[in-house]
Formats: structure tokens, sequence, C-alpha cells
């Protein structure tokens, strides 16, 4: 059977500092721009292409064979792809799987995702680790690397934008428990996969899920046991509205947890400051040790920006003392806060990762478990 034949127009990629790669157009043909990010995952391309984390992010692969898998109606993660572009060595030619329903270059060219292919990832990826994230642009229709230069330095950068209310959901709605209602929980949507409220309905908890604009009135109106707060994208600095609504809810005593951007709201709610990191952590392969059990976890990350808070010791805040639960074995970062009353008692907590973590791995997922116990002890009190 001969292979299809594969698309030979030409493509441009440039980075703000002016380093050029050129290849050939993968997905829509056109331009576009945003941040420069790597992932490190060898699988689970579709779940990280419709992560709405992504948003006004270019997304370089490091695995060099990419869409071998082609893609399903299954594993997206929202309705749609989020990421601005895509950096891919080798497309696959032909998908090979039962459950495959088109190819990865057909999504993309449908919902007009520009990409480019027969790129040296692995020259990019280093170029990134050393530079740092940075503004990009992709075209097939520029032939000018300077032109197009000219345009990703009047593009957006990622620092200072605040964009989870437009990944966010316009109108609330609810995922129901699975089985007996144990919990009601308020999940405020800043960029929510799906696997997340399914995750929790799988442990009795309805899940309310809120736009990004609620306000405490809009939690409380749900009577929830729990408040969660999603991943997203964004600048945590830019963000404002959501860290005066978690801070209303700790004042009155709603149990919290956060993952990814919401770890970082979390830490600015409790005083602390965000920085962006140089090329962040993206990927499916991130060791992160739990300290309130010693445990080693490999787990799911995609963020570019931590929060800053001292590894040691506890802070003294008016919601309580506030101590890092987690930390990354790679570099030290912050991965996990968790707020304890007077009497010690854990009241809230935040992780920088995600335990929902679609397509695995599936370490963390006991933290879901760990909210359920945190609502039944505040239920029994």
């Amino acid at each position: 059977m001969a292979l299809p034949a594969r698309n030979q127009t030409a493509a441009i990629m440039v980075l703000e500092d002016g380093r050029t790669f050129r290849g050939e157009s993968f997905g829509a043909e056109g331009e576009t721009f945003g941040e420069a990010v790597f992932s490190t995952g060898m699988t689970g391309y579709q779940e990280t292409l419709t992560d709405p984390s992504y948003h006004r992010q270019v997304v370089v692969m490091t695995a060099p064979h990419v869409g071998n898998t082609g893609m399903n109606d299954e594993d997206t993660e929202s309705s749609r792809i989020w990421v601005a572009g895509y950096v891919v060595r080798d497309p696959a030619r032909v998908p090979s799987s039962w459950r495959s329903v088109r190819s990865l270059d057909d999504d993309l060219r449908d919902q007009g995702v520009v990409g480019i292919s027969g790129v040296d990832t692995r020259a990019l990826t280093r170029h990134l680790r050393e530079r740092g994230a940075m503004r990009v642009g992709i075209s097939t229709t520029e032939t000018d690397p300077q032109r197009l230069l000219a345009r990703v330095l009047q593009s957006g950068e990622m620092a200072g934008a605040n964009l989870s209310e437009a990944v966010s959901t316009q109108e609330a709605y609810v995922v129901p428990a699975v089985g007996d209602r144990r919990f009601t929980v308020a999940a405020v949507d800043l960029g929510i996969k799906s696997n997340t409220p399914r995750m929790m309905s799988e442990r009795g908890i309805e899940v309310h899920v809120l736009p990004a604009t609620s306000t405490i009135e809009d939690v409380r109106a749900v009577s929830p046991d729990g408040l969660f707060f999603s991943n997203g994208p964004g600048d945590p600095a830019a963000t404002t509205g959501q860290v005066q609504l978690l801070q209303d809810a700790l004042r009155v005593g709603i149990p919290y947890f956060g993952i990814c951007f919401g770890n970082q709201l979390f830490g600015r709610a409790l005083g602390f400051g965000t920085y962006k990191l140089k090329y962040g952590h993206r990927g499916i392969n991130q060791p992160v040790m739990d300290r309130t059990t010693g445990k080693v976890e490999v787990t799911a990350h995609n963020h570019g920006f931590a929060v800053d808070a001292p590894l040691e010791g506890s802070t003294a805040t008016e919601f309580g003392e506030v101590s890092v639960s987690h930390v990354c074995l790679n570099d030290d970062v912050v991965e996990g806060l968790e707020l304890r009353d007077a009497d010690g008692r854990l009241t809230s907590f935040s992780v920088q990762y995600h335990p929902e973590a679609a397509a695995g791995p599936h370490d963390a997922a006991y933290l879901f478990d760990r909210f359920s116990d945190l609502m039944s002890d505040r239920k029994d009190a």
C-alpha cells in the first residue's frame, strides 16, 4: 500500500532572539505566534493539545515521532485544541490505532492550528533550555525571517497575561456523582481538564463547574463542602478576582484544593509572590516528593510560573500556618502547599502538578482522596 504524500509546503519558525528553523507545514497553513515551550512526554499528545493551560503557547514535542496513534473522540481534555502552534520532528504518515478516527494532521488543519515539521527539535529544546521560553512565530506565508521576527517582537508576552477567563466555561454546569453523593464541590474553571471533575465524581462528589468570574456568592449558592481551583494559562500575578474569591472562601472556612494555576493563586492568597520559570515544567515524567509521606511521585506538569515560598518551616497567615508540602526533585521548585489551623488540622492544600494526569502517570490520584478526607473531617467536626 502506498503511503500518503507528505505536505511539502515550506514553513519557517523564528524565535524572538532571531534563531530560525526551517521545515514543512504541519496542520493548517498560515501564521501564528505564541510562547515557545517544550513538552517531554513520549505520549499523550492529544491530551496536551486539548489542555486549556496551553492557550497562547507553541508546543515543541521532544519525542521525535508524533501522531502514531492518531486522534480519537474519547481522550480530549476540552472541546477544542488550545495550543497556538505545534512543532514536531517526524509526524506519523499513517496513524495506527484501533481507536483512531482521524489523523493528527487532519485535526490540526481542521481546527486552524498552524504547525511545522521536519525541525531539529533536539537543537530547539537545547536552545530553549539555555535561553528560556520565549516568543515565537511560525509561518507558511512569510519567507523572510527578519520580517517574521519583527512581528514576533510585536506579539504579546506571557508575563502579565490574564488568560483564564478566555478559556473558562461561560455557563455553570454540573458533573453528577457516580453512585451516592457524598460531597458537593464548587470547581472554578480556570482552564479545567475533563478528567478532573470525572475523577472527583468517581469518588461520590457532585461537581458544580463555575466560570472564572464567579464570586463568593456564586460559590456559596451551591452549598459546597469544598472549593476547587483548576489548572489554567497565564500569569498568576495578573489575576486578582480569583485571589479575592479564594481569600473570602478561606475566611468562611470552606476547605480548598487547587492544582497548577490553582496552586499559584493559593500561594498569592496566602501572601506569597509568584515568578516566571526560565523554561517551566511540561511533560509526564517530572519527579516530585510529597513531604507529608516521604514518597516520590512521577507527575504530569504544565506550568511556566511558580510560588515563591520558603522550603523550610512554616509561615503565619491570617488563615493559619502554611508550609511547602511538595517539592520538585529536579530543581527544588515549590510543588505544593498546605494550610493548617491553630490546632494543626489541615484545612486546605494545593499542588503544582496535575493529579488528574490524563494521559498519565497516575501516582498522584490519591490527592482526590485526600480532598475527600478533608471534606469528611470538616463535616464531622
